[in-house]
């Protein structure tokens, strides 16, 4: 934290000192076109581009120094001691050849891995589920996983490169790692909005690799999911009279959107929904709590950067691709037991989707678990009530 407001603070003075030598330096061309400059006016622009070079060598300093001291905080009980068999890692590891970043949590170093997969695609998570779900790593090793293209992983690929496939390929192989380092046949899966649709494809290309998969904020028709979300916020603009949000929507036109303004147009109405869940009194709380998850200490300066970089730019390349799947037809049967999580106002990914999945699936074992005080993210909205449930359903299935 001390490192970021050094760093705002060192921003503001070299854009104050740019400012002045852009400025000062054409105000004394201004003079010396006319025979008015005096030496000691190139002199100062001489000392002000000196101060500049020297404050933007030291925040470059401070964004590596930010870089590699950024931590997972330690496991600690109500004494404030270390667990002897816990673990808190931060981790790069190679993937397919694309390094990329994990986090492993857990009291104890032997209980199951359970591997979070976050939504976007393009974000990341690691800090939100440290925060938002402690208490599950006192029964797994909690491991997060930042998705090429997100937060400390957004440069292990390409952005123009990323497929669904490289989602799959780099789940895969990260789940062989974690099965070799603990030594267990299967781990758990749980995936959160385009994470629960990455988990579906994971567990039908590998069931052999999992136990079960907990779907949640539950993904299932990508273009009728964006048809419906569109539909219900202008339908809530409507009735609220809200005619700039109208304005806008109507400008861009039902979704889908394909090309390099997916991100932009999707905000206008995902963005007015979430807001419109946020101010929901049958929803416990707000959500997420973005400015403390980038202000966490997992992540770098240049890391805070990449989490929103994320969200934007791998979010509009890799989402468009996804328009083609419809998990109803395309996953009717997997071969692991699998629960959906849903908020029953969730407004983002339409609940009638995952019912209507979950009633044409064929699995070993399957359910959906409500959340009758949640939106799009029970995990966050009913956290104790959610791993209360993550146990019942993982219990059954060990």
């Amino acid at each position: 934290m001390v490192i970021t407001v050094v760093f705002l603070i060192l921003t503001v003075v070299s854009v104050i000192a740019l400012i002045r030598l852009l400025g000062g330096s054409a105000f004394y061309l201004f003079l010396r076109r006319r025979g008015k400059a005096k030496p000691k006016q190139l002199n100062s622009l001489q000392k002000t581009a000196v101060f500049l070079v020297i404050v933007l060598i030291l925040n470059g300093g401070l964004v590596a120094l930010s870089q590699v001291t950024a931590f997972t905080p330690p496991i600690v009980d109500e004494k404030g001691n270390t667990p002897k068999d816990s673990i808190a890692e931060l981790r790069e590891i190679e993937l397919n050849g694309r390094k990329q970043w994990i986090s492993l949590r857990g009291w104890d170093i032997n209980a199951p891995v359970l591997l979070f997969l976050a939504g976007g695609p393009g974000g990341t998570q690691m800090a939100a589920v440290r925060h938002e779900l402690a208490e599950l790593e006192k029964h797994f090793v909690v491991v997060n996983w930042d998705q090429p293209g997100s937060g400390k992983s957004y440069y292990a690929e390409k952005i123009e490169a990323i497929t669904p496939q490289t989602y799959i390929e780099d789940g895969y192989a990260l789940t062989a790692y974690l099965k070799e380092r603990f030594g267990q046949e299967k781990i758990y899966l749980m995936g959160e909005s385009w994470g629960s649709a990455l988990g579906i494809f994971l567990v039908n290309k590998y069931p052999e690799s999992y136990h079960a998969f907990i779907g949640t904020g539950q993904m299932v028709d990508f273009v009728e999911t964006e048809r419906l979300d569109y539909a219900k916020a202008l339908e809530i603009a409507q009735a609220q009279g809200d005619t700039d949000l109208i304005k806008r929507l109507e400008a861009n036109g039902e979704p889908p959107y394909y090309g390099k303004d997916v991100t932009r147009k999707s905000a206008v109405y995902l963005n007015y929904l979430s807001a419109y869940m946020a101010n929901n009194p049958d929803i416990d709380n707000s959500g997420y709590n973005t400015l403390r998850d980038i202000c966490s200490s997992e992540y770098g300066l240049l890391d805070k950067i990449n989490f929103l970089r994320g969200i934007v730019n791998t979010f509009n390349h890799v989402y468009q691709q996804l328009y083609s799947m419809d998990l109803r037809t395309d996953y009717p049967k997997l071969e692991v037991p699998v629960f959906f999580f849903l908020g029953r106002h969730d407004v983002n990914a339409p609940i009638q989707l995952a019912e209507e999945y979950a009633k044409v699936l064929e699995a070993p074992d399957k359910g959906i678990i409500w959340f009758e005080r949640s939106g799009h993210s029970p995990w966050i909205n009913e956290g104790d009530k959610f791993v209360r449930e993550v146990l019942g359903c993982f219990a059954k299935d060990k």
